[in-house]
């Protein structure tokens, strides 16, 4: 064995014995013992205090509705019979189209006034400002 391959070896050791201190695990809270620490995530998670793995933070409060069953099933049939409610997937509600003040004709007489003077941009182009 050369002495790179020598020195290499022991540099390689030397820093798997060092660095196995970084991976150690933390100890408990001062002035408490693992029984303790036990005993008080017992009772947060009898409480229902304990967030549940995954979630990022404390469970919010539910809500409690003011109204009663037959009410809140009453509002959503004439909400459904004036077409208000949010189709099932849809992100909001449904947003009105805008209506054109011109006419099919004016708005071809526009378009090819634009494309005489080369203001459209070409397709498949983005647009970019002119200078």
């Amino acid at each position: 064995m050369n002495f790179k391959t020598a020195l290499s070896v022991i540099a390689a050791a030397a820093a798997g014995l060092l660095a196995q201190g970084a991976f150690a695990q933390a100890s408990a809270p001062a002035g408490k013992d693992r029984a303790e620490v036990k005993a008080e995530t017992k009772a947060a998670a009898k409480k229902g205090e304990l967030t549940p793995a995954g979630e990022a933070g404390p469970k919010a409060a539910d809500a409690k509705s003011t109204k009663d069953r037959a009410a809140v099933k009453a509002d959503t049939k004439t909400a459904n019979k004036k077409h208000e409610l949010t189709p099932a997937g849809e992100a909001g509600p449904k947003a009105d189209a805008a209506k054109s003040t011109k006419d099919r004709a004016a708005v071809k007489a526009e378009t090819k006034a634009a494309n005489k003077k080369g203001e459209l941009t070409p397709a498949g182009e983005a647009a970019t400002p002119k200078k």
